[in-house]
């Protein structure tokens, strides 16, 4: 059994007990989620697809961690002008495991 969800203009295929880096959510550690934004639902037997969304499907799962990723560095430079801009950028995730895939 799998769906797939939208999050953080992102799209995300889960199974239960599947553990996602995703967009960083306002949700504190520990507590639970809900996906409610499911594009696609199979179960193995028949497949689901929304258009754009499925309404009785939703997907349920806890916040494990808060983090940063790897650093990206963004360098700019211009030839034979002596220009050089050096930046880093660490992008914000949240890790969630996924609990349940439930349909109503």
């Amino acid at each position: 059994m799998y769906a797939v969800i939208e999050t953080g203009g992102k799209q995300y295929k889960v199974s239960e007990g599947d553990i996602l880096k995703i967009e960083k959510l306002n949700v504190e550690e520990g507590q639970d989620v809900k996906f409610d934004k499911v594009l696609l639902y199979s179960n193995g037997d028949e497949l689901q697809i929304g258009k754009p969304l499925l309404e009785n499907v939703s997907v349920s799962g806890k916040v494990l961690a808060h983090g940063k990723g790897k650093k990206i560095i963004v360098f700019k430079y211009k030839p034979k002008k002596n220009y050089r801009k050096k930046k880093g950028h660490r992008q914000l995730f949240t890790k969630v495991r996924i609990e349940e895939i439930a349909i109503a």
